[in-house]
């Protein structure tokens, strides 16, 4: 039994060792070491594997080693489930180490790493605890042995502390360089050197000509802000960056089922942010793959549908106002409205009799658990839903997916992605509201309006909250003093101010006790973690030079006065 075990680990690494030499064969041997067909809870670590198979990631040492790795884990796996180690038994002889690869050799504790990709392999096998007794007294081959004495071996309580945590997923694919114009680069440095400049002559001024140093300060903040709109402006990268390689991605897939297509690329010169497009990467990957694999017909199909063998996906990027657009389109079978909500009635997440319009009944798709998938393939159905794509979408980029469908016709996902930066951190422009006697910032991104209500606009509801009527528009009205604990100064709601807030589709009123004014502020997170300790709606400090103020997370303050609702909904 040994024989054989150590034979078919061997050719394994063999593969491996090839795969090192020539860059080619990574799905094949990702295939046999059955990484290509685990079932994941991540979309990150989805995208990462399948990125590494279409090509779009290259072999590097550290993918041979880890191959390498694994196939060690492997023959531990079988000698424990054959016999050949228990719980209590002494092996007479090391396994034969294995052979050399033309890469960096694992350290001292990459044995402990192995075992660590062997656990959390067995907890998505369901076998952890098994694993756990198995491997408690497993040996450690080393690369070489040394004359040494051995370490004592590990405890499975101190075991149970090494495998590495499989819930946290990994970073997004970074950017590491961006090309920058030298003109630009140019007027960075003639910039610093105003800055320089003006400096000097404030410093050297002093108090005795107020008006020269006025005007120095004034030529000082239009100086800060051209400095500012030239370093985002570099950040910017344009999506070519990451809609190249999806060519190969939906070339190799297609390829893969059989299935004839065209792709076209559209707006890959659109330029954003750096962090925009490192998070969309992974998105898109899932969404496009979905395309061809669930949206696609085979050409057979396609042939039987009246429709041309070969089938078009599309991904394209624009922007409109301040929110840029990525759609991912394909003309294929469409969804089937009456298919999805039954498949949402049999999961729960529908409610029986209730009427939902398609757009709805389309969004359902991107439910936690939901799947129409007939059968789990080796490109999708591993675990992870739609569900995953768009919370990385609102989580990361405060976006949103919508979906249209025409059966037999095709379906369009599309993101939209606000283009300001996030407000989490940063420069901001800001209100500054004073409320109870303590001064508060609200970023200006969310606000719409400042609004002096009148008395015969508040209407109390039978439920205790307040609405006002905004010329012509109802919006809930959020005193900020009780939500905060604190109370207000200004009695009088007609002396008062109100804040009308926009966050997505849904705007609110929060009535403050006067709006002092408006400026950019330096926001920055707390020191300590506030938010696990107090339930609270702020970001953060923001930092106004003379003072500092904290940070109203206009988001979380909505989304907290709505869950409220429907608590109270529930329980009347």
């Amino acid at each position: 039994m040994r024989e054989s075990i150590d034979q078919c680990v061997e050719e394994l690494q063999e593969r491996v060792l090839k795969v090192a030499e020539t860059g080619q064969g990574i799905g094949e041997i990702l295939d046999a070491l059955g990484l290509s067909h685990m079932r994941l809870n991540s979309a990150q670590l989805i995208a990462v594997l399948d990125m590494l198979i279409d090509g779009i990631t290259p072999v590097n040492d550290e993918i041979v080693t880890a191959c390498l790795n694994v196939c060690e884990a492997h023959k531990r796996f079988l000698y424990a489930i054959s016999g050949l180690l228990r719980k209590g038994d002494v092996v007479e002889e090391q396994a034969p180490a294995a052979k050399s690869a033309p890469v960096e050799e694992p350290q001292a504790e990459a044995p402990s790493e192995d075992m660590a990709g062997m656990a959390a392999m067995a907890k998505e096998m369901g076998m952890e605890e098994d694993m756990a007794e198995e491997t408690a007294d497993m040996p450690v081959p080393e690369p070489e042995p040394e004359p040494e004495p051995m370490q004592p071996e590990a405890k499975p309580a101190e075991q149970a502390k090494t495998p590495a945590k499989p819930d946290k997923a990994p970073a997004p694919q970074a950017i590491s360089s961006i090309r920058v114009p030298t003109d630009r680069l140019d007027r960075v440095i003639e910039l610093v050197g105003k800055l320089m400049v003006t400096y000097a002559v404030i410093a050297q001024g002093g108090a005795q000509n107020m008006n020269q140093v006025a005007a120095s300060l004034r030529e000082l903040d239009n100086v800060i802000s051209q400095l500012q709109k030239e370093v985002d402006a570099i950040r910017l990268v344009p999506l070519k960056q990451i809609f190249m390689p999806m060519h190969r991605l939906v070339k190799s897939l297609s390829q893969k089922i059989g299935k004839k297509l065209d792709f076209e690329v559209k707006g890959e010169e659109l330029p954003l942010d750096k962090t925009i497009v490192e998070s969309l990467n992974e998105p898109l990957v899932h969404l496009l793959r979905n395309a061809v694999d669930h949206g696609l017909e085979l050409p057979d199909e396609r042939k039987i549908a009246g429709k041309p063998e070969i089938g078009h996906v599309t991904l394209s990027a624009w922007r409109k106002g301040e929110y840029a657009y990525i759609s991912v389109q394909d003309d294929g079978k469409g969804m089937d409205p009456e298919r999805i909500l039954n498949k949402a009635l049999e999961k729960g997440i529908a409610e029986v009799g209730a009427e939902y319009s398609e757009e709805e009944i389309l969004q359902f798709v991107l439910q936690s658990g939901f799947s129409t998938a007939e059968k789990i393939t080796d490109v999708s159905g591993r675990g992870v839903g739609m569900d995953a794509v768009v919370n990385a979408i609102r989580v990361s980029l405060d976006g949103d997916v919508e979906i249209s469908s025409e059966l037999g016709k095709g379906s369009e996902f599309t993101i939209s992605i606000p283009l300001d930066r996030s407000a989490n951190e940063g420069i901001v422009d800001a209100l500054v509201c004073k409320v109870g006697g303590d001064v508060f910032i609200i970023p200006s991104r969310d606000v719409v309006e400042i609004y002096m209500p009148k008395l015969n606009e508040v209407v109390e509801l039978p439920d205790g909250r307040e609405t006002v009527d905004v010329r012509g528009s109802v919006h809930s009205l959020l005193r900020l003093a009780d939500l905060l604990g604190l109370t207000a100064e200004v009695e009088d709601i007609q002396l008062a101010q109100a804040v009308v807030v926009r966050v997505g589709e849904y705007k609110a009123a929060i009535l403050v006790d006067e709006v002092l004014r408006q400026q950019q502020v330096v926001i920055t997170g707390f020191t300590v973690p506030v938010e696990e300790v107090f339930d609270i709606p702020i970001l953060g400090y923001g930092m106004m030079g003379e003072s500092d103020a904290l940070v109203i997370n206009t988001e979380e303050l909505l989304q907290n006065f709505q869950d409220r609702i429907h608590r109270e909904n529930r329980n009347a």
